[in-house]
């Protein structure tokens, strides 16, 4: 019997945070009954929805067509569901599947072929794979790595080949059970790459010019980023702020490879120390490296500016839409 449950365990465990989602859901459960490989789980964390997200979840697991599990919990914030998946994940590779998205049926299939084409005596190197995306509209997200297969990590991978655009790939569970999202007082939202990055450090990932997932993208104006970062930026500043700090404290050896990028960091980072009511001399406290200071002294002024424009209302999205519309 033992011996059975162990054949049975799922190789991967397919993620989905949620929140107030279930006009979009579907798109995933859709997609993962397309599923081409079937041995996986569907892990769901719903994050505090009021709308009929478990009474959808519930009717999908009578039908019966692959392992759902639901777990409900008040709102945190994504990167603490996040946290939560991956303690309840019974896979050995953890995907992420956001609620709004969809899927090629081949994706898991292909996803265990590139894992499976790492050689066993180097395995132990690599935390996982990554593909690439396109919009419904089927335009290539970003742009592709620099290599039809690169074997890197997600550091270099920015820095030095200056890949941009969303992505796609999971990652060893035992992996991501050592390297948990931070729980940082106030946030309710923290970037990945505060975990991604950190992995980096002692981690590979095959990165492959396969595009597997279909990521919906509304009107740009209107998009969460555009929104959090420029007409409610003080919403996600404690998780902003602590990012921008981690990128300064941590990645500040790749200056070289992108100055211009890590003084941007200074200017978001005194930014949202001010919309957190970190005063400047307290967010230069924090700050480590004496290079990585001076980059904040400098931004200042930036910083300050753009703190002063947010508090006082003034609307950066339809300034950039009027100097777009004006071709200026």
């Amino acid at each position: 019997m033992k011996a059975r449950l162990k054949l049975t365990k799922p190789l991967f465990t397919v993620f989905t945070p949620t929140f107030n989602r279930a006009y979009t859901l579907s798109r995933v459960y859709e997609s993962l009954k397309r599923q081409t490989y079937r041995n996986f789980e569907w892990v769901i964390v719903d994050d505090g929805s009021t709308d009929e997200t478990r009474s959808l979840v519930e009717a999908w697991q009578k039908e019966n067509n692959f392992t759902i599990r639901y777990f409900y919990q008040s709102n945190r914030g994504k990167h603490l569901a996040f946290n939560r998946g991956v303690r309840e994940a019974n896979g050995e590779l953890f995907l992420t599947f956001d609620s709004d998205d969809a899927c090629l049926p081949e994706a898991l299939e292909r996803f265990k072929f590139h894992w499976d084409s790492i050689p066993a005596e180097q395995k132990h190197l690599f935390s996982g794979v990554c593909g690439l995306c396109k919009d419904q509209y089927g335009k290539l997200i970003g742009n592709k790595f620099p290599f039809d297969t690169t074997d890197s990590d997600s550091l270099e991978i920015y820095y030095r080949y200056g890949v941009r655009g969303e992505k796609w790939g999971f990652q060893r569970c035992d992996v991501l059970r050592r390297y948990p999202f931070p729980d940082v007082d106030g946030a309710r939202f923290l970037p990945e790459g505060v975990v991604w990055n950190t992995i980096a450090k002692s981690y590979k990932v095959r990165f492959v010019n396969e595009v597997l997932r279909i990521y919906f993208i509304q009107d740009a104006f209107s998009s969460d980023q555009i929104t959090y970062s420029l007409s409610d930026p003080s919403k996600h500043a404690v998780g902003n702020a602590f990012y921008y700090e981690f990128r300064l404290n941590e990645e500040i050896v790749w200056f070289y490879s992108n100055p211009w990028d890590f003084f941007k960091s200074a200017v978001h980072y005194v930014r949202f120390s001010l919309h957190s009511g970190i005063g400047i001399f307290r967010s230069l406290q924090k700050i480590r490296h004496l290079f990585s200071k001076m980059l904040v002294v400098l931004a200042i002024p930036s910083g300050m500016f753009l703190y002063i424009f947010e508090k006082n209302n003034i609307n950066l999205v339809s300034i950039y839409k009027s100097l777009v519309k004006n071709k200026f």
